[in-house]
């Protein structure tokens, strides 16, 4: 079983001392978000194949990451690094310092062990597309040699995506947009391109109606990487999260609602206030996040 720590929060940002407590007792519980009993994932080496880790900032969750790697347990971190403006994302830190912790990852455990993450792209009148062809530019070339991948994938606009963007668009003054498939299309070749010319493989999240040439499909949760990140076989059967992924089966531990990066465009916060308190009122005693 592959353990997701987690695409609904940041568990290696906030959450470290609370993994490695549940690390070390062996399991965890996790709050089912779609109704339906809560239930325990073990996170021991006998039934855990492997951890995908999702995060922004892996300063806090080095220790942990150590400790991992010492109980036999291969891992991936799914990098997000976009270095928009503090009016979209208010709290991450600086691109600059994530991608040399990226870097310092990757010698540490190899660079398939590392996968950067420029999702979502996110069109605004503070990072319209030259800015994000410059930025990604930036980016590519500070990450080169660091990791052979990077996803990417436009913001998916929910219900709550909207009134957060438009409430931080009324607050700041910005204005932003939802392009037409087409432009959306064109600006994510022209990313892709820049990958390439660096040595990165640029793959798309769970949005096949965007795909083109050169920009193969992603599977985040990857038994394949795990694999190779291992040094032996990790078998997992295909079990996307939504039409077009290809991820492989895993057990996520994280919980909605408990990020306080505070991006305008998450999908996984409602309201940034409530994610907040709850992180605030957190505790890593807890069986569950």
């Amino acid at each position: 079983m592959i353990v997701s720590a987690s695409y609904r929060t940041d568990i290696p940002a906030f959450y470290g001392a609370w993994f490695l407590e549940r690390l070390r007792r062996g399991s965890c519980r996790v709050v089912n978000p779609y109704g339906g009993p809560d239930y325990e994932v073990a996170l021991t080496p006998e039934v855990a194949d492997g951890f995908v880790f999702w995060t922004r900032n892996a300063k806090p969750f080095l220790a942990a990451l150590e400790e991992t790697a010492a109980r036999g347990i291969p891992f991936v971190v799914q990098y997000t690094i976009t270095g928009y403006p503090r009016e979209i994302e208010p709290s991450v830190v600086p691109a600059e310092q994530a991608a040399t912790l990226v870097r310092e990852l990757s010698g540490r455990y190899g660079r398939r062990a590392v996968v950067w993450r420029y999702d979502p792209v996110f069109l605004t009148s503070l990072t319209p597309p030259d800015w994000h062809l410059r930025r990604f530019a930036e980016l590519a070339t500070a990450l080169a040699g660091a990791t052979d991948e990077v996803v990417l994938s436009f913001a998916q606009i929910y219900a709550k995506t909207r009134v957060n963007s438009d409430n931080a668009a009324r607050r700041h003054g910005f204005a932003w947009s939802d392009p037409e498939p087409e432009a959306k299309i064109e600006l994510l070749g022209r990313l892709a391109a820049r990958a390439r010319d660096r040595g990165l493989a640029p793959s798309l999240c769970s949005q096949p109606e965007l795909s083109s040439p050169g920009l193969a499909a992603a599977r985040c949760i990857d038994a394949a990487r795990l694999s190779d990140v291992a040094g032996r076989p990790i078998a997992a059967p295909t079990k996307g999260n939504r039409p077009g992924c290809l991820c492989a089966q895993s057990r996520d531990i994280g919980a909605y609602d408990t990020c306080p990066h505070g991006c305008v465009y998450c999908y996984a916060v409602r309201r940034p206030e409530v994610a907040k308190a709850r992180h605030r009122a957190h505790d890593h005693t807890s069986p569950v996040l």
